[in-house]
C-alpha cells in the first residue's frame, strides 16, 4: 500500500507539527507533502523525513511573510497529484484536504481545530494590517 501524508505548511513547530512527526513515525517511507517547509522549523523526528514543498516554496520572502500568501495555499494544495497513492493522510485546519487523489483512494485528515485566520481575523493579519 502507497501512503502519503499532507500538511498544509511546514514552518512552524507546534502541535499541527507533532501530529506530522508521529505520522512520519508511523510510516516513515511515506513522502510528506506540504505547500512551504522551513527546514530550521523542523522537529528532530522530521530532519531525515522525504518532503515535497509546492511552487510556493520559491515565492519572495515567504520565511517572513507567509501569511500574506493566504489566498494562493488552496491552489498549491490541488496541483498535488496523489493519485499514485492507495492512502492519503493529511494533517490540516483548512485546505489540506483538497490534493488530488485517485477514485477509491482513502483520504483521512486529521482536522485541527480552525485556522486562526477564521476565527481571530484581526489578531491573525494584526501585523500586516
Amino acid at each position: 500500500m502507497k501512503i502519503a501524508i499532507g500538511h498544509a505548511y511546514r514552518n512552524r513547530a507546534g502541535g499541527a507539527e507533532r501530529v506530522v512527526g508521529t505520522l512520519h513515525t508511523m510510516f516513515p517511507k511515506a513522502p510528506i507533502f506540504t505547500t512551504i517547509l522551513d527546514r530550521s522549523s523542523l522537529w528532530d523526528v522530521l530532519r531525515d523525513a522525504d518532503i515535497r514543498t509546492s511552487w510556493m516554496q520559491k515565492l519572495p520572502l515567504l520565511k517572513r511573510h507567509f501569511k500574506a500568501y493566504l489566498l494562493f495555499y488552496p491552489g498549491a494544495i490541488e496541483r498535488f497529484d496523489l493519485r499514485e497513492y492507495d492512502l492519503v493522510i493529511s494533517s490540516n485546519t483548512a485546505f489540506g484536504k483538497a490534493a488530488t487523489t485517485r477514485p477509491g483512494a482513502l483520504h483521512i485528515c486529521y482536522c485541527h481545530t480552525p485556522r486562526r485566520v477564521v476565527r481571530d481575523v484581526e489578531r491573525y493579519l494584526e501585523p500586516r494590517g
